[in-house]
């Protein structure tokens, strides 16, 4: 499939502004002061007129009686052709007015210094499209005129109770930062029982990755002096000139999913070079006879290799398959079609190979373009891709087609094949090898239902209540694997075979790493269908970090949910402040606070903006 059509975003670095450039910055000002009272009215107008949500409901949108008789009894097809006319010009005009509203709502909520920025932004710009400049900035990227997108911070919950409990998971996330800020300052995670700093060699030699991981859900909850601290770290200590093997696939989720995400949020330019930077770096992963990722890269050399015990030297799926979204961007943002180029030719080997009932093996030989071992998964291994086929075609403003149809294929061969019902009525997602099902679903695998659910008003045919219904499901089982142990949080795998369902009967699948996966369900489902049960099933989460997770130092993972009482790992992953608390503190807010049509979450939950297709080419 060619790169083009999929790029209406790559910017061209000679393009002028789309504003005049003949206007004095002062005009600007006062055009902009203007705008802003307008503005004000409106909104004045909307929140203090008497029952104004029934002037836009009823009175403002409301057709004509003679449109309605004729929509009601479609007598003639003229008239009622005119009268579909009528009510989908109506409602466009609905969705824009809304559109608007939400465009003023969420500029009247920026914050001084993001005002600032847009100033200066724009000063910057001004002075970079004249004579000689080329387009470019002095870090040789293309000039962007930054805007940002809608729902970057929201207003507090009506509701007492709602808004007590998302205070509360504000309290967790300072608790987790201020513990890691003070013991593990610029180490990549934190011990938080000893109270020191912990590294993985999942990022080599780079540092900071709970920094980094954690920049939007400071700027998501407001924590605004923390984000500041911590963009200034990034802007003063982030090295990735370093001379160490990094996880291709964690270092893309954490590292370039968290800095674009920091950028879209909050317009500083830092965040956009470092994205494009660590981008380049990862380049050479590609290098492949079939251009397949290695899931080693030494960023220095540019030497990649595979992990050894994958299955004869393979790339694994969920890895070579979720740099999507990232790279999409990456291409958006520096101007080089060379990010897309990569990952769209991961759809053309994959599109060349047969698939076993329909199914992605985990495995493929980056060598050869052939399938290594048969193993199927939508947990490890395997989970991401599925998610990053879908959240391409909605982050594409649902214009890449092949994404959806790989979606969507995809996932009725994992009905057919994987899904099954216990003898209770749980449904669980099994594993597939070489033909033989194994009746394990792994935490990882409780994203599902968040996935299906979000995907569900895309299902082909009349799906779209069955994919609900599959969603629903896959929540309510992946809650009972929490609430079945002593600690009510749920294990690293259940298991439904030997007379137990949803329960770990392996010592070693007995865990709890802080995992993000069975909120992140619960918020889909909660923004999709408002059931007052997911946010129930999300606050028995809270209660029971708090009892069995939270220590003097921060937040620690447990060896065994089925003990009596905690035994801590003494780690406090990244990813528990990048995804499990954010999920937590949107599962407690208002859905228009990063609203789903807006935004797109990458795997480790870094939310990023989706790209319009009438979109010019020098906005987000």
């Amino acid at each position: 499939m060619p790169v083009a059509p999929l790029l209406p975003f790559t910017v061209t670095p000679n393009r002028k502004s789309a504003i005049p450039t003949s206007f004095r910055l002062t005009e600007k000002f006062i055009l902009l002061l203007v705008f802003s009272a307008f503005i004000t009215l409106c909104i004045g107008a909307i929140f203090f007129l008497p029952d104004s949500s029934k002037l836009l409901s009823g009175g403002f949108f409301r057709s004509s009686p003679a449109v309605e008789t004729n929509t009601r009894t479609g007598l003639e097809s003229s008239n009622s052709g005119s009268a579909g006319n009528v009510e989908r010009v109506l409602d466009k005009i609905k969705k824009d007015h809304e559109q608007a509203l939400l465009e003023a709502k969420d500029t009247l909520q920026k914050r001084p210094e993001d005002i600032k920025n847009d100033i200066l932004n724009e000063k910057k710009k001004v002075g970079n499209d004249g004579p000689g400049q080329g387009g470019k900035d002095v870090n040789n990227l293309p000039i962007v005129e930054y805007r940002r997108p809608i729902g970057a911070t929201g207003q507090e919950p009506v509701d007492p109770e709602t808004r007590e409990r998302r205070a509360k998971i504000k309290e967790m996330m300072k608790h987790a930062w201020d513990g890691y800020r003070r013991y593990a300052w610029g180490s990549n995670e934190l011990r938080p029982v000893s109270k020191q700093g912990h590294s993985s060699n999942l990022f080599g030699s780079i540092k900071g990755a709970t920094i980094v991981d954690a920049l939007d859900t400071l700027y998501v909850m407001e924590m605004f002096e923390e984000f500041d601290a911590a963009a200034e770290w990034v802007e003063k200590n982030l090295d990735f000139n370093v001379n160490a093997e990094v996880s291709v696939f964690e270092v893309n989720i954490r590292f370039v999913g968290g800095l674009l995400s920091a950028y879209y949020l909050s317009g500083k330019e830092v965040f956009r070079r470092k994205a494009v930077e660590l981008g380049e770096k990862l380049l050479p992963a590609f290098k492949t006879p079939t251009g397949i990722p290695w899931a080693l890269l030494n960023l220095k050399s540019g030497i990649g290799r595979n992990w050894p015990w994958a299955s004869g030297g393979s790339s694994i799926l969920a890895e070579y398959g979720t740099l999507h979204l990232e790279f999409m961007h990456l291409s958006r943002l520096s101007g080089k079609p060379e990010f897309a180029q990569k990952v769209m030719n991961i759809r053309k080997v994959l599109n060349r190979l047969d698939k076993p009932q329909g199914l992605y093996p985990n495995y493929l030989n980056p060598n050869s373009g052939q399938w290594g071992q048969h193993h199927v998964s939508v947990g490890g291994l395997g989970d991401s891709f599925y998610e990053y086929l879908l959240k391409a075609w909605l982050m594409s403003d649902k214009s890449d087609e092949e994404g959806k149809k790989m979606y969507y294929d995809s996932l009725q061969a994992i009905e057919t094949n994987l899904m099954r019902k216990s003898s209770s009525g749980l449904t669980y997602i099994a594993e597939w090898k070489g033909g033989l099902l194994e009746h394990k679903m792994g935490h990882l695998t409780c994203f599902a239902g968040g996935m299906i659910a979000l995907g569900a008003d895309g299902a082909p045919g009349d799906k779209t209540g069955h994919q609900m219904e599959l969603a629903a499901e896959i929540a309510r089982t992946c809650h009972e694997s929490y609430a079945r142990t002593a600690l009510k949080l749920g294990p690293e795998a259940f298991r439904f075979d030997g007379g137990v369902e949803a329960i770990a009967t392996r010592q070693n699948e007995k865990y709890f790493i802080l995992r993000p996966e069975v909120i992140e369900t619960y918020l889909y489902m909660w923004r999709f269908t408002h059931d007052p049960k997911y946010r129930e099933w999300g606050w028995e989460a809270v209660q029971a970090l708090e009892k069995h997770c939270r220590v003097e130092g921060g937040y620690s993972g447990l060896r065994d949910v089925y003990a009596s009482s905690p035994n801590h790992d003494d780690v406090q992953q990244s990813f528990y402040l990048a995804e499990t608390l954010k999920y937590l503190y949107l599962l407690f807010s208002d859905d228009d606070h990063l609203p789903f049509d807006h935004w797109v979450f990458n795997t480790e939950a870094h939310p990023l903006p989706v790209i319009r297709k009438d979109q010019t080419d020098h906005q987000i």
